[in-house]
Parts: C-alpha cells; sequence; structure tokens
C-alpha cells in the first residue's frame, strides 16, 4: 500500500477500532500460483499477541484453507468510511483555481499466517461469538440454541475455522491532514452536508486528525 507519512495511523487502539467497526474483511492469499481473496466478517481478540488475532470462519468447500501458501502472510484489508472529496469545497479554490478532487478514506491492513482450524468446540465459540455480536441490540435476538441441536452439528461440519496471529498491522487514515486549515473546515462541511454515513463518519475524522 502506498502510504505517505503524513497518512499512516500507528496507534493499535485507532486500528482496532475500525477493525471492530468495519469487521467484514478482504481475506488476501497466495494460492497454486495466483492470488485470492475472499470477503469475510472477522473477530478481532485485541489482547492476544502485539496486534491481537483475528477469528473467522468459511465454507468447507471453499478451497482457501487446503489451497495457501505457507511461506506468505495471509492479508485482510479492513475497508473504514470513505468518501469524494470535491474541490468545490475547498475555499483555496476561489483564489487561484488550483484544486482537484480526490478521495478520502481509511484502511487497515492486518497480515500474518493463516492457522486452519476444524474443532468442534472452537467453531461452535466463533460462530456463538460472531453471532452473539451482530444479533445484540435487536428486539428478538436469535441465539444458537434457537437452532435445532442436530441442525447445528450439520451446519458446524460444513464450516471451517481460521485463525490469523497478527504479525504486522498497517493503518491508513487520508483525512485531508495535508490540506490548510480553510480547505479542512470547507471539507467537513461539505461532507456533513451530504449527510449519508460514510460521509458523516469521514467529517468527524477530518476534524480529529493530528495535522
Amino acid at each position: 500500500m502506498y502510504l505517505p507519512s503524513h497518512f499512516e495511523e500507528k496507534r493499535t487502539e485507532m486500528l482496532h477500532g475500525l477493525m471492530r467497526t468495519h469487521p467484514f474483511g478482504t481475506l488476501v492469499t497466495l494460492s497454486s500460483g495466483a492470488l485470492n481473496a475472499n470477503h469475510i466478517p472477522f473477530e478481532l481478540d485485541a489482547g492476544d499477541g502485539p496486534f491481537g488475532l483475528l477469528r473467522a470462519h468459511v465454507a468447507r468447500g471453499n478451497p482457501v484453507w487446503k489451497d495457501h501458501s505457507d511461506e506468505v502472510d495471509a492479508l485482510v484489508v479492513f475497508q473504514g468510511a470513505h468518501s469524494y472529496i470535491s474541490p468545490s469545497w475547498y475555499p483555496g479554490k476561489e483564489k487561484d483555481g488550483r484544486a482537484v478532487p480526490t478521495w478520502n478514506y481509511m484502511t487497515v491492513h492486518a497480515y500474518g499466517p493463516l492457522r486452519v482450524i476444524e474443532d468442534k468446540a472452537w467453531l461452535r465459540a466463533q460462530v456463538e461469538r460472531l453471532s452473539n455480536r451482530h444479533e445484540a441490540g435487536r428486539a428478538n435476538p436469535w441465539k444458537l440454541g434457537d437452532a435445532p441441536a442436530d441442525y447445528i452439528e450439520k451446519m458446524l461440519g460444513a464450516i471451517i475455522g481460521i485463525e490469523i496471529p497478527i504479525t504486522k498491522c498497517i493503518g491508513k487514515w487520508k483525512v485531508s491532514q495535508n490540506q490548510p486549515e480553510a480547505n479542512r473546515a470547507g471539507v467537513q462541511r461539505g461532507l456533513l452536508d451530504a449527510g449519508d454515513d460514510n460521509a458523516v463518519a469521514m467529517a468527524q475524522a477530518v476534524m480529529e486528525a493530528v495535522k
């Protein structure tokens, strides 16, 4: 990833925060002579190792658990808020017209070796954590025990677990840090006027960014 120093985010709490808020990651692995990408919801155990541990599962029919390089770390890409930035939002544009569109975004790249897990107890715990997290807050949250035990056993037999101990974690927060104060304020106003969730989240990130 191209990473100018002024866009680099090194704070582990910020990286973990994005991974939790946007848990649907892109798993990139090297298979037999080609790159392979899978899109998977992950759970982060922040207390395991210096950068945390990622857990997920895939369908048993997915070849990624059989066909991946043990010599090249897997990469998981987490995409946070992102938004188009119009040059019309820069007050400085009125002076000399020297402004072009760009795209602001926040992303985390997590690297580590891919471990395959077939243990039923591990798989049950993983599915339960994942469903409990995403069912939380619903009026009638679904629980693993709501389905017949034999059906759950069958479903667990159809999936394979994945663990990735994170050995390297890189964050890029491209949130208008390279713009002067007046332009940053204009970007915030423009994003808030746009009003969609991505734009509002990006406006907050622009406001909080360290110059």
